[in-house]
Order: structure tokens, then C-alpha cells, then sequence
């Protein structure tokens, strides 16, 4: 955290340093657009083929095969969730929020994908539907839907206020892949990784620059919706912060459950639509 007061005096061009613009690092003119209308198009196709629930406090893993739709839904009373993504033939490859957060920004809406790890680095999943879109920035500079925060886990948690508290989206995320996959927590751990926090309102603080979550405006009935571009295992925990107003390694905040909802479209309205490939990096670097 930067100190209140700086301990090195500014020097005489600091005001012109400052005022220099700033360069998008990562300009994505020349990405493909994803095709919403095609999308939507064979979402008026879909129907209902699975439903899942997140338990408060608990995580609950699911598939979404490639061409299908998946929907997170707020059901009983506002509350956030912590969502992983893999290649559901290879949990080496995962979402990767990291460079997400590079290429489409701090918080992501309709038409931004979710971008997979290394090697691979292609689209996973591109969000087709928001119902939360409205909000934007708020005065403080928050806004829903984050890729900037890991998610709650047991290790920070025992570092700030000690303690053995086992129900952080971390953990949760870990027992649940590990009972989907028949793995030891051991085992499940490491493919735990940085999150989409769903229906999160987060941003920095403007003085010290420090990650901030404000009361989710997500009410009963919002949604944020998926299109599968590859076959995904996923993973949803619902936070044991609830709306994340106050706390979010809490046993005492207000929690609600999450839905998860799959839908498949009729494959002819997909027709000439296929995964992306993987990245065209040949992986030879510079040998």
C-alpha cells in the first residue's frame, strides 16, 4: 500500500510526467468479434437439458459441452460466485483471468470471452446475455463482474485472522472438483485458479489503489449468460460473503444458493460454426 504521505520529494517535471497518456497495452481491433447474432440465433433453438445448484457456502461442479449455453442465475437473495472453467479433456487448460482482464478490462460484460491458459490461449466462453449491464462504473469506481480478485481462500483468511475456516470459495472449489473428478483434495488443488467473480461489485480505491468490493446489485431473476466454445468442466462456488457488502469469509453474512442452467441448441442452428483452435504459437521460443 503506497504511504499516505510520499517519502521522496517530486521532482521539478513531475506534473509533466504525469500528464504523459496513457497506451492500451493490448489494442483488440484486430480480434474476431464474436458472432452474437449466430449466438443468439441458436439460443431461441436451445432447451433445457441440465440444471445445477451451488449451495450456500459450497461449490458445485458442472459440463457444458461445445455449442451449448450455460446461464448463472440468482435465485433467492443477492449473491456473488466464484467461477473456474476448464477444458473439460484437460485440466491443464483453464481460464486464464489474467490475461482476460488484459485484453477486455478490469470487469467484463456481454460480448467478452473468457481466455484459456497457455499454450492453448483461445476462447473458452463468451458471455452472450448480462442482465446487470446497466450498472456500468459507479461513483467509487466499482463495477460487477471482476476479473481482478484470486477469490476468498483459506490461506489469506488464516494470515489476517488466523484460524482454520474451510468454506472460502477456494476451498469450496477444491471439494468440488475433487468429488467430480473422484480426486483427493491434494489432487484437485492445484487445478484451482484465479476466478470470474460473478455478480461481484468490485474496484481499487483511488488513493491507495487498494481491490474493494461494495454490496452486489444482483437481485433474484439477474443472470449472466455463457456460450460454450470449447467442452468445459466448470466449477461455482456461492461465496461465504453473500452479496460481499461486509465480508467474504463470513459464516454469519446472508447466503443464497446459485443456478446453473444448461442449454442445447439444435445443432443445425450452429451449422459452419466449429471450436476455436488452439493458439498459433509454434512453441519453439526462439530455439
Amino acid at each position: 500500500m503506497k504511504p499516505a504521505t510520499p517519502e521522496t520529494a517530486a521532482p521539478a517535471d513531475a506534473e509533466a510526467r504525469r500528464a504523459l497518456p496513457p497506451v492500451i497495452c493490448y489494442p483488440v481491433d484486430s480480434l474476431p468479434p464474436p458472432d452474437l447474432a449466430t449466438y443468439r440465433a441458436a439460443r431461441a433453438t436451445a432447451r433445457k437439458t441440465a440444471e445445477i445448484i451451488a449451495p450456500p457456502r459450497q461449490a458445485a461442479c458442472f459440463t457444458a459441452p461445445a455449442g451449448s449455453f450455460f446461464r448463472i442465475t440468482c435465485t433467492e437473495g443477492p449473491q456473488v460466485g466464484d467461477l473456474n472453467l476448464w477444458n473439460a479433456a484437460d485440466l491443464s487448460e483453464r481460464f486464464y483471468s489474467g490475461k482476460t482482464r488484459a485484453l477486455h478490462g478490469t470487469h467484463l460484460s456481454t460480448g467478452d470471452r473468457l481466455w484459456s491458459s497457455f499454450p492453448a490461449l483461445r476462447p473458452m466462453a463468451t458471455i452472450t446475455e448480462d442482465t446487470l449491464d446497466w450498472y456500468g462504473f459507479d461513483d467509487f469506481g466499482g463495477a460487477v463482474h471482476d476479473v481482478i480478485g484470486t477469490r476468498c481462500d483459506p490461506y489469506t483468511h488464516n494470515l489476517l485472522k488466523g484460524g482454520q475456516y474451510h468454506h472460502c470459495c477456494h476451498s469450496n472449489l477444491t471439494r468440488a472438483l475433487a468429488t467430480a473428478r473422484d480426486m483427493t483434495h491434494a489432487e484437485a488443488e492445484p487445478h484451482i485458479h484465479d476466478v470470474l467473480n460473478v455478480f461481484m461489485c468490485t474496484g481499487f480505491t483511488r488513493d491507495t489503489g487498494q481491490y474493494f468490493m461494495k454490496a452486489s446489485p444482483v437481485r433474484p431473476g439477474d443472470y449472466l449468460e455463457f456460450f460454450a466454445e470449447i467442452d468445459l468442466l466448470g466449477a461455482l462456488s456461492a461465496c461465504p460473503g453473500g452479496d460481499c457488502g461486509s465480508e467474504h469469509s463470513s459464516d454469519t453474512a446472508a447466503c443464497h444458493p446459485l443456478q446453473v442452467e444448461i442449454f442445447t441448441p439444435d445443432p443445425a442452428a450452429l451449422s459452419g460454426w466449429t471450436p476455436p483452435p488452439r493458439n498459433g504459437y509454434d512453441g519453439s521460443h526462439g530455439a
